[in-house]
């Protein structure tokens, strides 16, 4: 009862609030900031509401508090998914302040990051002495203490930052969510990980719901707000209970949505103007080749739900 209790309660409280949350924040004119150089199909998403990811992570940490015991491991947990929150809040705040698409800068969003990776970094190492990670199919591999605390750094903020990349299209971020955190919610209630299993069911319930208001065309969105701080939970999570693999390999549109930028980046540089993808982040690049936006949501859940089958199935 208490699974399901965690995974409907976030969905009902959600959608039940939506509404009302969107209003308030219309009221606020908290309106989208499109890229200029962005999709011009999206130029007419400007000023449709965001930092929907408010309700999002309030409900998730909100009901977090009830679910699990707040000792020295979940308190840093959700810490770090706090840090991550505040990090997308400032952004976002930023950029309906003054009317622009950009709103931390770098070294601004990469200090509060690095703070965030930090609490999970020592509490991993010195505190749960976590030093392995799981490979799927083999068994647990032995790290150390540095290599562990090196590689929560690239994950927290790694993934926090590929969950941003991919909230991109209506949908997008929160349907690939939903199905990442409900494997993992199988993945660990297998491992006998209960109450991170109950986290995870907390945030499927939560994307999921959010969907109600986000899928095309959507009402309202995430923001950064929402999409770094998922990703610092995911991240995080994954360092605490060494399913970084796992979160590799479920998560892998975020990783091919990161992947896109890192090879468009510096190949459009060097070459001095030519690219590998019409534009990035890849979803981009197939929205610029014709495919309705809500195929391309559509695909990128499934290709998600099938990478999740086959990451679970390991524990069998």
């Amino acid at each position: 009862m208490q699974y399901i209790l965690a995974y409907i309660l976030p969905l009902l409280i959600i959608v039940f609030s939506g509404n009302y949350f969107i209003n308030y924040i219309k009221k606020l004119n908290f309106g989208q900031q499109v890229r200029d150089y962005g999709p011009e199909s999206h130029l007419k998403k400007a000023g449709i509401p965001t930092m929907g990811g408010l309700l999002i992570i309030s409900v998730f940490l909100i009901l977090s508090l009830f679910f699990v015991p707040l000792n020295i491991e979940y308190t840093a947990l959700l810490l770090s998914t706090f840090i991550m929150a505040l990090t997308g809040f400032l952004d976002d705040f930023l950029k309906i302040k003054f009317e622009r698409s950009l709103g931390l800068k770098a070294w601004q969003k990469i200090i509060l990051q690095t703070a965030a990776a930090l609490v999970t970094a020592v509490t991993a190492v010195f505190v749960v002495k976590q030093h392995s990670i799981i490979i799927p199919f083999l068994g647990n591999l032995q790290t150390g203490e540095v290599f562990k605390f090196i590689l929560a750094f690239i994950v927290v903020i790694g993934s926090s930052n590929a969950v941003n990349l991919t909230d991109g299209l209506d949908g997008l971020a929160a349907g690939v969510t939903a199905v990442v955190s409900a494997a993992f919610a199988a993945i660990f209630y297998l491992q006998g990980l209960n109450n991170y299993s109950l986290l995870m069911l907390i945030m499927a319930g939560s994307t999921t719901a959010f969907l109600w208001f986000n899928a095309n065309p959507a009402s309202v969105f995430m923001g950064d707000v929402g999409s770094l701080a998922i990703g610092g939970f995911l991240g995080a999570t994954a360092v605490l209970t060494a399913a970084e693999i796992y979160l590799l390999i479920i998560g892998g549109i975020y990783v091919i949505e990161t992947l896109s930028v890192m090879i468009q980046v510096p190949y459009f540089k060097v070459t001095g103007g030519k690219r590998v993808f019409k534009m990035t982040p890849i979803h981009h690049h197939f929205e610029l080749s014709g495919l309705a936006e809500n195929k391309i949501v559509f695909r990128f859940v499934i290709i998600t739900i099938v990478l999740s089958l086959f990451a679970v199935s390991s524990l069998f």
